[in-house]
């Protein structure tokens, strides 16, 4: 999954970040469309030593391309600061709730079907469908093949792109989706859900029983895939994802996890470190948004800063940990959670 907000940027270059390499090694390579033709024979001769006939080959990389603007896109993301209170208005507007609602009306019988075979609630899925994609309106139009071997090829992150185009032969080859259809965005993220082909491997389904899993053009495959991804990543439909609270003047913000921890890994140990029962965080002197007390409810949660101690404070549940492996962003899974709560008592 991979989009190109900000906050998904953040989430792709540090789960890849160990592929990189150095800034001089990269700055030798001059790139040009030779040199990708000459590389991209590289790439057919591997894909023939890992077992993929020489059929699917020719067929894959038939339409190979270099795409100058693939490269451009990755290294020239804009960056700006933002907040909460900036970022949700944009992610979460009253538009995109509306349509929300609209696609959960329409596709009720088959989100009902998905939610119930795997245990997730249909609002988020639709959330985590709007916000990736605009409800399958913007999955990006490069050809997956090209777009993840041009990247391979500029270097800086080979072996991540090598291996995620190795993924999407493979997926070529189980016969989900032809190679001109194979489309996805300029980094190779693909279909409605923007699943990078490593996370369709293992998270894709057949929603509908027909053989494939069809994430660019089958709701339901999209649906029964996010749904797939969030439950085996731990989700709980029992419970929500989070609930924005008030601090006591004295609060001790040690008990919350850092807002920068450094990656997926340390993020888990600092919640494991710090989440406490609701009942500890009523002693602690945290209360609803509202000033009411906590529900007396038998769950941990921990404390999460998006903005830092001076901004909104949410004590974050079990859920919130599935979408952030997602998508590791404080900013993302908050707009998810908004947007599945603003949905949540649609007629």
């Amino acid at each position: 999954m991979f989009s190109t907000s900000k906050i998904r940027r953040f989430f792709f270059f540090t789960a890849i970040s160990s592929a990189c390499i150095s800034p001089a090694t990269f700055a030798q390579k001059q790139l040009s469309e030779e040199g990708f033709n000459q590389y991209v024979e590289t790439l057919k001769k591997e894909a023939l030593e890992q077992g993929f006939s020489q059929d699917l080959i020719d067929s894959a990389f038939a339409d190979v391309e270099f795409h100058k603007r693939a490269i451009k896109a990755d290294k020239n993301q804009p960056e700006r600061v933002e907040t909460l209170e900036t970022y949700l208005p944009v992610r979460v507007s009253d538009w995109k709730v509306n349509k929300a609602k609209e696609m959960m009306k329409l596709h009720q019988a088959e989100l009902q079907k998905v939610g119930k075979e795997y245990g997730v609630q249909p609002r988020f899925i639709v959330a985590l469908w709007g916000l990736e994609s605009n409800f399958g309106n913007i999955t990006g139009n490069y050809n997956v093949v090209s777009a993840l071997s041009t990247l391979a090829y500029e270097g800086r992150r080979e072996t991540f792109f090598k291996k995620q185009l190795k993924d999407a032969l493979t997926i070529l080859d189980q016969g989900h989706i032809s190679p001109t259809d194979m489309k996805g965005s300029w980094a190779g993220a693909m279909g409605h859900n923007q699943f990078m082909p490593s996370s369709f491997l293992a998270y894709a389904a057949d929603g509908d029983g027909d053989g494939k899993k069809d994430i660019w053009n089958n709701t339901t495959d999209v649906f029964a895939s996010i749904a797939k991804y969030l439950k085996s990543v731990g989700w709980d439909d029992s419970i929500t994802w989070a609930r924005q609270v008030q601090l006591p003047e004295n609060f001790d913000y040690s008990l919350a996890i850092p807002q920068n921890t450094g990656g997926r890994s340390n993020w888990l140990k600092a919640w494991k470190r710090t989440e406490m029962s609701l009942a500890d965080w009523q002693k602690a002197g945290v209360r609803r948004f509202n000033g009411q007390d906590l529900p007396q409810v038998d769950i941990t949660a921990a404390m999460v800063f998006p903005d830092g101690e001076k901004g909104r404070a949410y004590l974050a549940y079990d859920n919130y940990k599935c979408l952030m492996h997602w998508n590791l962003s404080y900013y993302f899974v908050t707009s998810v959670g908004h947007l599945a709560d603003r949905i949540k008592f649609n007629p």
